[in-house]
């Protein structure tokens, strides 16, 4: 490495976030870029450790230890800090389609796995590659490259999230002609309306990317629900493979007294509503808001954050999130040793603007809600709350106990679902006649990504379950490496 007792000399140091009193005004992305020198101050932090973790993309007790698209970064760790920006781009393009979505929302697991990080704060690595992505822009470095020849193949890319952005853009590098149908009427999937545009600009980051795409030769039809205003049968006849890539859009349900009230709505649909609202030059108008509201958050994840971080924009009156989980400790426990990643307390930036507002961490855990309370009107009035502790099962398994005399109540007029989803929606499944595992997702083995269809691949979430972008990434990349060698005979594509 450039520096070898970098991590010795210098710190760990993240960007300065604008302040929550500040950001929570605006649906502007909240983070500060950082100034070169300090930039390759971390960089050098890199330490040479002679077996680095960070880029192994392994599960570990089923999470996500190292990086899952296997970037280099070492490497572009050491370019950064000699200087070297424009080759760091080509080094971190090698492996990630798409750094500028990585580097904003991810949640870094090749942080969680770097050697430094056994006993020092580990590497800025999410920082470094934001950075060196953001560079590649502003200097212009990033450009359309596409194909010098086609192959005369076609296909169709079923869904434009992450892996069916990532699979489309593969294709495309190899020539094919590849078309992404989109549902939704603007393209990016849970990109564009899964996360609020103050974690990942729309239009200044994921439309950018996007044309970019369409220069390269990538076309985007939306408004093409396949299972329903387009037939799947047809897609096969008039295309040489199809990549299904639609991620598990099917949301876990809370069947309690008083569900069917008014004012209790699935994550999903309210902060698509919001991010439509903002993109149509309306924020204030989205078809669920929060502004003067108690709002009940369920579920603990970053869907659950950014519930709370759109609902404090929205000018909630009040907001508490809901999580069945205990609160994680504040440094790893035993049985959660490196390089596993780090199960432990942090406020993220949603509960961060909820506590500048209301005085506190909004997050309330090891609760469950037992019922809402439905007014006259049918809307929700209230929700009814009690704590669990968890314990064993006569299978050795840990299950939620009510505790006795823990009941509490609160004022709720607009109450929003996060727990999760179950799998990928099945209607396009059941009319292509595809092929699922038991838990509902296409069967299509990892690393082959074919179904029981010839010539139809699957990726991302709908193959693999609810998981990070990152691993989406990298099983689009995976499925067009496969669905180019059954075109072809043969691929040259990572």
């Amino acid at each position: 490495m450039g520096k070898p007792t970098g991590f010795i000399e210098y710190l760990r140091e993240l960007p300065v976030d604008r302040t929550p009193q500040e950001r929570v005004k605006d649906w502007k992305e909240f983070h500060h870029h950082m100034e070169d020198k300090r930039l390759r101050n971390q960089a050098a932090r890199c330490m040479d450790c002679g077996v680095p973790f960070c880029h192994t993309g392994k599960l570990i007790s089923g999470m996500a230890s190292g990086c899952p698209v296997n970037n280099v970064i070492p490497e572009w760790n050491d370019l950064v800090y000699r200087g070297l920006w424009r080759e760091a781009l080509d080094r971190l393009h090698m492996t990630n389609n798409f750094p500028e979505f990585t580097g904003r929302v991810c949640p870094a697991p090749c942080e969680g796995s770097c050697v430094l990080g056994i006993n020092n704060p580990p590497v800025t690595i999410k920082t470094i590659e934001n950075a060196i992505v953001d560079r590649g822009w502003e200097e212009g470095w990033v450009l359309p490259e596409p194909p010098k020849t086609r192959t005369g193949k076609r296909v169709a890319v079923i869904g434009s999230g992450p892996a069916g952005l990532a699979a489309a853009a593969q294709l495309n590098k190899a020539g094919h002609t590849v078309t992404v149908l989109e549902r939704a009427d603007r393209p990016g999937g849970l990109l564009m309306y899964g996360i609020p545009n103050m974690k990942l600009d729309k239009k200044e980051v994921v439309e950018r990317r996007l044309k970019l795409m369409e220069q390269e030769g990538i076309k985007f039809i939306c408004n093409a629900n396949v299972g329903d205003n387009v037939e799947p049968q047809l897609l096969r006849k008039d295309f040489d493979a199809i990549v299904i890539a639609t991620g598990a859009t099917q949301p876990r349900d809370l069947p309690v007294q008083g569900r069917a009230a008014k004012g209790v709505h699935f994550a999903m649909e309210y902060l698509t509503g919001s991010t439509q609202a903002l993109l149509n030059g309306g924020a204030d108008h989205a078809p669920i808001h929060a502004r003067g509201k108690d709002v009940i958050v369920i579920g603990g994840g970053d869907t659950g954050t950014d519930c709370v971080g759109t609902a404090v924009r929205q000018g909630c009156k009040t907001v508490t999130q809901i999580e069945i989980m205990a609160q994680p400790p504040m440094d790893r426990a035993s049985d959660n040793p490196w390089p596993e990643w780090p199960k432990v307390y942090k406020m993220d930036y949603g509960q961060e603007e909820a506590a500048a507002k209301f005085g506190a961490d909004p997050r309330t855990y090891l609760t469950t809600v037992k019922r809402f309370g439905v007014d006259a009107a049918g809307a929700v009035s209230e929700v009814v709350t009690v704590q669990i502790d968890w314990q064993k099962n006569d299978k050795g398994g840990f299950v939620p106990v009510e505790v006795p005399g823990t009941e509490k109540v609160y004022p709720a007029q607009l109450v929003l679902l996060a727990m999760g989803f179950l799998g990928p929606e099945q209607m396009l499944l059941k009319d292509l006649a595809v092929e699922t595992d038991p838990r509902s997702n296409v069967k299509a083995d990892h690393g082959k990504f074919t179904t029981s269809l010839k010539g139809v691949f699957a990726a991302g979430d709908c193959r693999r379950g609810q998981s990070l972008i990152v691993w989406a990434i990298n099983e689009g990349r995976g499925a067009a490496r496969e669905c180019d060698r059954y075109l072809m005979g043969t691929t040259e594509l990572p």
